[in-house]
């Protein structure tokens, strides 16, 4: 791959299986800017690697106003080291959230667990109790 290479956006919606309207707005929020020709959209090797962080911080749950700080951050200074400790930062937020939904999803499992056992155990008693 080299530098020069150009994409439509067509090619990157089907590149990465989202719809063109997506890429629009992401260019909207200020996280990409292809070049324009005319009414047409130009996109740059910087625009599909932006695309593909954007998607993966989304699948990762950082909002796009995240992505947006930690693409400010990179474009200041690449080698920042405030943008590696954003980076932590947001990281360890993410963790927080994403060990209490764990936690709160094993306290719901649990309930469920005993709310099935009562069930199954109410069931048979029934069960015994029609075939007196």
């Amino acid at each position: 791959m080299t530098n020069n290479e150009q994409y439509s956006i067509g090619e990157l919606s089907k590149y990465f299986d989202i719809t063109a309207r997506s890429i629009r707005f992401y260019e909207e929020q200020g996280l990409l800017a292809p070049e324009r020709q005319g009414q047409s959209r130009i996109y740059h090797l910087k625009d599909k690697v932006r695309l593909k962080l954007i998607l993966r911080g989304k699948r990762l749950g950082f909002s796009l106003a995240e992505i947006k700080t930690l693409f400010e951050l990179y474009d200041t200074n690449p080698n920042s080291a405030a943008q590696l400790e954003t980076m932590l930062a947001l990281t360890d937020q993410k963790r927080a959230v994403l060990n209490q939904q764990l936690n709160d999803i094993q306290t719901l499992m649990n309930e469920l667990d005993d709310v099935e056992s009562r069930c199954k155990e109410e069931l048979i008693e029934l069960q015994k109790g029609n075939h007196l």
